[in-house]
């Protein structure tokens, strides 16, 4: 181990928050896959020392259930890390926000990667505005060594001021790779439960308490974050302009002028609340200010009320950096006033291409019967959900209408014959049925109806690289346990040999008045490369 420590790691950021917790004494990690935040919870599991430590690493059914084991863990006085991607949050936001009125025992992480650019999401949401509207500390590594470093003291630090900590990165961190020099391990804790019986208990007496308790942490989280070694001020001769840069950001800033040896200067916040007596200091002796940072603009809006002195104030806001998107060194650079025109052309042969079904994928043959099914059905719709499948919406399928958020296949569906539109079908996959699909059909069981609900079933999360799904092996007992009607619940194989067959089932229950579900299975080729190897 001192070998290890001494030499570094090569990591992934995503890698680097994993080690670190386990470094840091975790015994339970939670989550549901979501690029880019699904290396966290892969390493953990493939990790020896969680095995030999027998850590907790399954896979949660959805992101509300992960925060809520992660807290149910952190109440027994262990160290518990919840780890999701930015709209994840969103399905953990009751939890999440809820978790700081009670506050925490043992030290709980949440980990949120957002992902700017959208590479693999809906929005390009920032998780920041949810850590400052839940009143919790935040940390945004710069570099995977922060991401360690920052992650074995957010235990601590979530100890001591008895709150849980946000840890937010972005794609660009979390997937890429550099030397982490690790501290030592320290051991897993042992159960202890709150002194106060009532801490973790809601009631309306007790939640005004705790969020008086709360607001008076308020102080105290902004003397850490000014007291904070991870904001840093830089002086500079040329005051024309000061710089605010945040997170991964300051890398870009580093790139442009070969180092930290800025002529203007600079205040780096990567803990929060924001540093706002250093901001100050910084507005005082410069012309104007720009404030660089992934994402929304967060510390740009709030300089309007830290600053508020007629300083002019450029950033995403104010159209000096791109308002979506990844930021980048030429960006940066143009904003300071750089020449960064392109001098060099992208090739062909790295030119963006559109994503397509893997050959072999059970997801072509089951759009192929279900476009035959509804090829003169003119006033027929089709709402998918988020999934490999979601490529359905490109040619040679041109299948689906819609795509919004995990769940909203079904119910979407369900609105839509509600409006009278007749028939309707909704895609979705084992595990994002699991995820959030389950309340969506009982909606839709409840009042029977005339919706056609296709379960496509891989036998995997397969959109984030193939992992297990808590769907596995008890699906169809589930679809049937909900109320299903099993004359009209029908269990298909999506191959090439069964498309008639497919395609006659599928229209038999597209033309009933009701509620009806068809599982169309058959094992991920990813998976089953997978398990192969």
């Amino acid at each position: 181990m001192t070998a290890l420590i001494e030499q570094g790691t090569l990591l992934l950021g995503d890698e680097a928050i994993a080690q670190a917790a386990l470094d840091a004494g975790l015994s339970g990690a939670y989550g549901y896959p979501g690029t880019p935040s699904t290396e966290i919870i892969e390493y953990i599991q493939k990790a020896p020392e969680a095995l030999a430590g027998n850590v907790h690493r399954e896979w949660s059914a959805n992101e509300k259930t992960a925060m809520e084991e992660a807290l149910g863990m952190s109440y027994c006085g262990l160290r518990s890390m919840v780890t999701m991607k930015h709209v994840g949050l969103n399905v953990a936001s009751d939890a999440f926000v809820n978790s700081a009125i009670t506050g925490v025992n043992g030290g709980m992480l949440v980990v949120v990667a957002d992902d700017p650019s959208m590479h693999s999401s809906q929005n390009e949401q920032d998780s920041r505005y949810y850590a400052r509207f839940a009143h919790v500390p935040l940390l945004e590594p710069a570099s995977q060594q922060e991401a360690y470093d920052m992650t074995y003291a957010a235990f601590k630090m979530s100890e001591e001021l008895a709150l849980p900590v946000m840890l937010r990165l972005t794609t660009r961190l979390a997937h890429s790779r550099a030397e982490v020099r690790r501290q030592p391990v320290l051991p897993k804790g042992k159960v202890v439960f709150p002194t106060n019986k009532r801490q973790f208990i809601l009631l309306p007496a007790n939640a005004r308490r705790n969020y008086v308790a709360l607001l008076d942490k308020q102080v105290r989280l902004r003397s850490l974050s000014l007291e904070s070694t991870w904001n840093e001020s830089y002086d500079g001769t040329d005051k024309s302009c000061g710089i605010i840069v945040a997170g991964v950001a300051f890398n870009y800033l580093k790139e442009i002028y070969g180092g930290t040896q800025f002529p203007h200067p600079v205040v780096r916040v990567s803990q929060y609340p924001v540093p706002g007596e250093m901001i100050t200091r910084l507005a005082r002796e410069c012309d104007e200010l720009l404030v660089i940072e992934e994402g929304y603009p967060f510390i740009e809006e709030m300089l309007r009320g830290i600053v508020d002195m007629g300083l002019k104030v450029r950033g995403r806001l104010s159209g000096a950096l791109p308002r979506t998107g990844e930021l980048s060194p030429d960006s940066v650079g143009a904003a300071l006033g750089f020449d960064t025109a392109a001098h060099f052309s992208v090739p062909d042969v790295v030119a963006m291409r559109p994503p397509s079904l893997c050959k072999g994928c059970p997801h072509t043959d089951s759009y192929l019967f279900l476009n035959k099914a509804l090829e003169n059905r003119a006033m027929s719709r089709v709402f998918s959900d988020i999934g490999c499948y979601t490529l359905g919406a490109l040619p040679p399928f041109d299948a689906i209408n819609s795509c919004v958020d995990m769940g909203a296949s079904i119910t979407m569906a369900k609105g839509a014959a509600d409006a009278g539109v007749r028939p309707v079908v909704a895609v979705i996959g084992d595990s994002t049925f699991t995820h959030s699909g389950i309340t969506g059909l009982l909606d839709a069981i409840y009042e029977n109806s005339p919706i056609t609900v296709l379960i496509l079933d891989n036998e995997a999360t397969a959109m984030t690289g193939a992992q297990d799904s808590i769907a596995t092996g008890r699906l169809e007992r589930l679809v049937l346990g909900l109320g299903v009607d099993p004359e009209h619940f029908h269990v298909v194989t999506p191959l090439k040999n069964q498309h008639e067959k497919n395609v006659e089932v599928l229209e038999r229950e597209l033309a009933h008045e009701g509620t009806s579900v068809i599982i169309s299975k058959r094992v991920c080729i990813q998976a089953t490369k997978r398990n192969r190897g």
